[in-house]
């Protein structure tokens, strides 16, 4: 959703233009077994597929799932880990999603070997298929990290992004809790990446001192599973699967969180932020918070397509 609702802020800056919209995809070995439900940890996973339509079809966004009903000008995308075929033979702009993931050792592998595909390593690969016009990206920080990586620094165009340019919007609300400790889980274990949830939790109450401890699910997480954890070794906290991540944020004194695009938020806010990362890493790469992302972006659209 937050790739969807991004692409949908951009899209309003461009209303002198035609835009269809689609769910992730792919095609090859991926596309077969995104239609087989073999990928529903993933952005191509029927669940999230789903509600991207239903969003889409709210706003009443017109649809081409797979991309393939026009001869388009351009394609926007939040991702480069995976561009079909067709894709590769239109301009595209890049938009950075959010948070970026460590460089592992898969991030070397898939950058080293061009055989090996760059998903496997996550978002950490995002920028290195070279096969966009420009790729927008949240920060000068961010810039800084994805030339590090390799990217054609002539390409990128620091722009801010979507849904992380105007954080202080969040600090209007009714949520009715405030000056809590909030944990923004993850989903490592539904990607099939090791997390001890025991001990973690037990780290949290550490952390947060007798305040009140307060968790917000990760929407691809097993909330079943987390809730009976959370209830078994942190029974006064409070546990949320839905609502509004960002508010339950801004009323916060302190978030925990892993490699989250929740920790810009927190940044922004000048929140206490555990993330492991140092803190002045962290506030070199939160997006800008000039309010003006999905603007700035379509005039890069605007420039790519009279290019």
């Amino acid at each position: 959703m937050n790739q969807t609702t991004q692409m949908h802020q951009i899209s309003g800056c461009l209303t002198d233009y035609d835009h269809y919209f689609s769910p992730f995809f792919s095609d090859g070995i991926l596309g077969a077994a995104s239609e087989r439900g073999l990928l529903e940890f993933t952005i191509m996973g029927r669940k999230r597929s789903e509600r991207t339509l239903d969003y889409l079809r709210l706003h009443e966004c017109k649809l081409d799932i797979g991309g393939l009903g026009y001869d388009y000008d351009l394609v926007v995308t939040c991702t480069d880990l995976i561009v079909p075929r067709h894709i590769r033979r239109k301009k595209i702009v890049l938009v950075q999603e959010g948070m970026t993931e460590p460089e592992t050792v898969l991030y070397h592998l898939a950058r080293n070997f061009q055989w090996i595909p760059r998903w496997i390593a996550g978002t950490s690969t995002t920028g290195l298929s070279d096969v966009y016009e420009k790729f927008c990206v949240a920060s000068e920080g961010y810039r800084e990290l994805f030339i590090n990586k390799g990217v054609n620094p002539t390409k990128i165009v620091v722009t801010s992004i979507p849904n992380f340019d105007n954080c202080e919007q969040y600090l209007q609300n009714d949520f009715q809790y405030r000056d809590y400790v909030l944990v923004c889980t993850s989903d490592n274990r539904e990607t099939f990446i090791y997390e001890n949830r025991i001990k973690n939790i037990r780290k949290y109450l550490e952390m947060a001192e007798g305040s009140q401890l307060m968790f917000k699910l990760h929407p691809n997480e097993n909330a079943e599973r987390a809730i009976r954890e959370i209830g078994q070794y942190a029974p006064e906290s409070l546990v949320f699967s839905e609502g509004r991540t960002e508010e339950m944020i801004a009323n916060s004194r302190m978030l925990i969180a892993q490699f989250s695009s929740t920790i810009f938020v927190g940044s922004a806010l000048n929140k206490v932020v555990h993330c492991g990362l140092p803190s002045d890493l962290l506030k070199a790469l939160t997006p800008l918070q000039n309010k003006s992302a999905a603007r700035n972006i379509a005039e890069v659209c605007r420039q790519v397509i009279d290019g």
